[in-house]
């Protein structure tokens, strides 16, 4: 039963825990994303439909790869109309983060309209299955996607650039540093990591990509790139606490003596402790100085 409880827990940790570290690296690089849900919603649905076809095409559990690949790659591509947005129109990054998510809830159900007839895709029969210890693969990919991000981050001279455009862009230009092209770098990794994350996620918690697909975990991930104080380490505990907060309401129907409290409880926990972690734990203090903030270049 605790390996059941542990193994749903990860589940759902998973795919929190990819987008976080995209949403952390880009605005390590001085870039805020807030369309980190509508991304998640575009990979989703881009595997989902993918992996669907490929099945029919008789192509097995290779389609599996190629779908979360082919989600990733998408929700790349969309999140650059972020980069151009707030990098070079210098707009407000949460009003074209903003976009970004409204534009993911019509274009995937346009593209499911165009596929299906429907709002949603059509129920795929091969999702992905457990290892031995009764864990999804999706596990693995997020711990290896956030040492990763710790490794280049804190260990190469590119992840020191994108620190010091998050930091202080001036400075990192009088050095000769491209602060536009790397915090380019910052927006297509958040757009990747948040397509693969959508993929990891519809791939083992569902049989088809529906609009309300996400629920709102994309900005669950935004709040834990805050609450982790944009720290890998951080980032990873807090995506711990979340998913498991998520997971709380599955929990609680397999609980007998918790079957007593209406299941709208145990669904608004995840939502709630957000709320209070971020009030509690976050402070502009801790975030990277020129996050948020266009650079223009030869200022101070």
């Amino acid at each position: 039963m605790i390996i059941g409880y542990l193994s749903l827990i990860m589940m759902l940790v998973a795919p929190i825990l990819i987008t976080a570290t995209g949403g952390m690296i880009c605005e390590r690089s001085g870039v805020v994303n807030v369309g980190l849900d509508g991304l998640m919603s575009i990979g989703a649905c881009t595997a989902a439909i993918v992996h669907q076809q490929l099945e029919i095409a008789g192509c097995g559990r290779i389609s599996l790869l190629i779908a979360v690949i082919a989600g990733a790659i998408v929700s790349g591509l969309i999140s650059l109309i972020h980069g151009v947005a707030s990098i070079d129109m210098k707009a407000d990054q949460t009003i074209s983060g903003t976009g970004i998510n409204l534009l993911a809830g019509g274009l995937t159900v346009f593209v499911c309209q165009r596929f299906y007839g429907t709002d949603r895709s059509k129920e795929f029969m091969l999702g992905m299955t457990k290892d031995a210890l009764g864990f999804y693969p999706t596990l693995y990919v997020s711990l290896a996607v956030i040492v990763l991000a710790w490794f280049v981050l804190y260990k190469t001279p590119f992840g020191m650039h994108l620190r010091a455009c998050g930091e202080h862009p001036a400075a990192a230009d009088s050095v000769g540093i491209n602060v536009r092209r790397t915090r380019y770098i910052g927006v297509l990794a958040s757009g990747l990591l948040g397509g693969l994350a959508g993929g990891c996620a519809v791939l083992t918690q569902t049989i088809q990509y529906t609009d309300t697909f996400t629920n709102g975990r994309g900005f669950i991930a935004l709040a834990a790139v805050a609450f982790g104080r944009w720290t890998p380490l951080g980032v990873f505990g807090a995506s711990m606490l979340f998913g498991a907060s998520l997971a709380l309401a599955t929990i609680s129907s397999m609980i007998p003596s918790l079957k007593v409290v209406p299941s709208q409880v145990f669904n608004i926990i995840p939502y709630l402790v957000t709320l209070i972690a971020l009030i509690i734990f976050s402070g502009r203090e801790y975030a990277p100085k020129a996050s948020g903030t266009p650079y223009e270049k030869g200022a101070s």
